[in-house]
């Protein structure tokens, strides 16, 4: 079984922390700040085995060459993007499997909001690793894709275990919540879900991981049945204040 231990980190990232529970074995997601992600793998016991990167942004990357060099972890990464991406020990694709102990992430390419995305899951633990591509209540902007890759993207996610826990790359739940409200007024599930996320906020909680269930019911990128609706709705949504 695999748990995921979010790492704040930068202004709004979170890092994750990654240790399968059969044999100890332990991966960071995305380190881009050095220091807290040091003070997270050392409160687990100070051993890291693989750093994970979904895409090549400075604010999921940048640590990496420093943890690497502290922990001598090995790192993975998309093979589309290892020209922009530091220097990969294993380069993977779509369908390849990554194991982290006795448990196996199965890698997806994901893009939208760059070329080169991907997500890691890992099915003993139902835990999504998606990066910026999935949000709570939100998607990435598409920096790079088009609106018809992130709906495809974002359709795999849709069809994963309903108990998915959504491990993405920012606190951005309360932000988008405003949006999806505007977006779908009249969604119970939503409006229940915005008010959690308000009271955790003010509490100085974070919102994630959430659960694919509770996605699928209020986030409107999911939600949206085709490729001109997703267009729309983050047209809108990069224009939304």
């Amino acid at each position: 079984m695999i748990k995921a231990t979010l790492v704040p980190i930068l202004q709004d990232n979170y890092a994750w922390l990654l240790r399968d529970e059969e044999s100890g074995c332990t991966a960071i997601v995305d380190p881009a700040e050095v220091d807290p992600v040091v003070a997270a793998i050392d409160a687990a016991g100070g051993k890291l085995d693989l750093i994970l990167l979904t895409h090549h942004h400075g604010d999921h990357i940048a640590g990496t060459d420093a943890i690497r060099a502290r922990y001598g972890a090995k790192v993975v990464g998309a093979k589309a993007d290892a020209h922009r991406l530091p220097k990969l020990d294993r380069e993977v694709s779509e369908g390849s499997e990554v194991d982290l102990g006795a448990s196996t992430a199965r890698v997806f390419e994901t893009p939208g909001h760059t070329r080169g995305h991907i997500s890691y899951y890992f099915a003993d633990g139902h835990v999504l690793l998606c990066g910026d591509t999935l949000f709570s209540l939100g998607c990435g902007r598409l920096l790079e894709g088009t609106a018809a890759e992130m709906h495809k993207s974002l359709v795999r996610f849709a069809a994963l275990p309903a108990e998915t826990l959504v491990c993405c790359g920012h606190e951005y739940t309360e932000s988008n919540a405003r949006f999806a409200l505007h977006a779908d007024p009249g969604n119970t599930d939503l409006q229940a879900y915005a008010e959690r996320v308000k009271q955790q906020r003010a509490a100085g909680l974070p919102t994630l991981p959430s659960l694919l269930a509770d996605e699928l019911a209020c986030n409107p990128f999911l939600r949206a049945t085709d490729v001109a609706t997703l267009a729309d709705l983050r047209s809108r949504k990069d224009s939304f204040r």
